[in-house]
């Protein structure tokens, strides 16, 4: 069950930009910092490894790296632990989705930009060792998607490693907001539940007709047939986590289909 000090924290950048040497200094900082245990790093080249079994990167395996990550954070948010994502979540519907996720949960979620520029990256790559192809670098560092579109993906913290001196005064200055907005999460949601409107039977139904319809089409296929318990299991779930959010049908529709995808393992069209 989440805790007082449940929050999921994103980290997004270029590869070999210093994110995982970041999480493990912001891990200790907020162990120290917050009356927390433990703060869980997850990061998706592990679960890649164990995937692809050590082999070189298979994009057709990278929808199950996906799944697989997601559901490994999602349980350890609901066992209570802080996570840290250490990944590039280049595209904002990547970071989009672990938005969702942190909605569901009912708990702060938090965005990292480590913004050390291509050049310094592909330095660091070099250093390291090029564990990662340089073609791959420049081709991750024209498709990333920034931050200007959409509101909820500011970054709470940019930081450009190659230039910050002081990493520590940095870390302090998103650990006093992490505290702040864990501070006033509880009075927020209250307010927010407050003003919205009391859930009509009219949502309720569509909720229910539009998912019942996704899974009855879904249940034609013999090959989603197999997963028909868990399907309908995650229906139930869907549609109590959904009850009060007031989504039109086109919201419904993507919202669940993301959902099931992202929870068994397939491709949904």
């Amino acid at each position: 069950m989440q805790g007082k000090y449940t929050f999921l924290i994103c980290l997004t950048g270029l590869p070999a930009s210093g994110k995982s040497t970041f999480a493990r200094k912001l891990k200790k900082a907020i162990e120290h910092h917050l009356p927390i245990k433990e703060v869980k790093i997850v990061d998706p080249d592990i679960i890649r490894n164990i995937v692809t079994r050590g082999e070189d990167f298979h994009p057709e395996l990278e929808h199950h790296v996906r799944a697989e990550s997601l559901r490994k954070i999602e349980n350890l948010l609901k066992e209570g632990y802080p996570v840290i994502i250490d990944d590039i979540n280049y595209y904002s519907s990547m970071r989009h989705e672990f938005r969702e996720l942190a909605d569901e949960l009912s708990i702060p979620f938090f965005i990292i930009y480590i913004s050390t520029p291509l050049k310094k990256c592909l330095q660091w790559n070099e250093k390291r060792g090029k564990t990662i192809p340089n073609k791959v670098i420049h081709r991750i560092n024209k498709k990333f998607d920034h931050f200007e579109k959409y509101e909820w993906d500011t970054p709470d913290l940019i930081i450009d490693l190659s230039q910050t001196s002081n990493i520590d005064a940095q870390i302090d200055y998103f650990l006093n907001l992490v505290e702040e907005k864990l501070k006033n999460w509880k009075r927020l949601r209250e307010k927010k539940q407050k003003k919205k409107e009391i859930p009509s039977n009219a949502y309720h139904e569509k909720l229910d007709t539009v998912t019942r319809k996704m899974v009855g089409e879904l249940l034609q296929s013999p090959h989603f047939r197999k997963h028909k318990l868990h399907i309908l299991k995650l229906r139930k779930k869907f549609i109590k986590l959904h009850l009060d959010l007031h989504l039109s049908y086109a919201d419904i529709q993507d919202r669940f289909k993301r959902y099931l995808a992202n929870r068994i393992s397939i491709k949904l069209k």
